[in-house]
């Protein structure tokens, strides 16, 4: 599968987030995006928000990173922060030491988000790293999800 096609099998997948369904059966959406997902160094889905050739409700922006509401949202506030530049960072089990600063950028977003989010009575930070865990973009991502009481164990 080429990269164009790839993306848009992926977009297809994102866009079936959109239309109303159960809580079960987004929940298996998401597993099927993820086990479907192929780890690559290819443009994704995030490259053409970073580019601004497809839409999203931007909640934060600087040089580095961009945060921006989860077409799927899993709590009433879920935002997602990318680093604009990916440098080989697909997923955080591929992260180096010259990684450590765009990371860290990310929690501290994390945190100015949540405060200009509201959520100061907590809010949970989540990095999924590879299928089983439920990464379906292979371009490392925070959520930030909030605006509810969250459960543990999370998954």
């Amino acid at each position: 599968m080429s990269n164009e096609e790839n993306i848009s099998s992926r977009l297809t997948v994102l866009r079936s987030h959109l239309s109303p369904d159960s809580s079960a059966s987004a929940m298996a959406s998401e597993i099927e995006a993820a086990l479907a997902a192929v780890p690559s160094d290819g443009p994704t889905i995030f490259d053409k928000i970073i580019k601004k050739e497809i839409p999203a409700n931007v909640v934060f922006e600087d040089d580095k990173v961009l945060a921006f509401r989860d077409i799927a949202p899993q709590a009433p506030t879920h935002i997602l922060i990318i680093p604009k530049v990916r440098d080989g960072l697909t997923r955080l089990s591929k992260a180096e030491e010259r990684h450590c600063e765009i990371l860290g950028r990310l929690l501290y977003t994390a945190k100015l988000v949540a405060k200009q989010e509201g959520l100061e009575d907590g809010f949970r930070v989540v990095i999924n790293d590879g299928p089983q865990a439920g990464q379906s973009v292979y371009h490392i991502h925070v959520h930030v999800l909030g605006g509810r009481q969250m459960n543990w164990p999370p998954g």
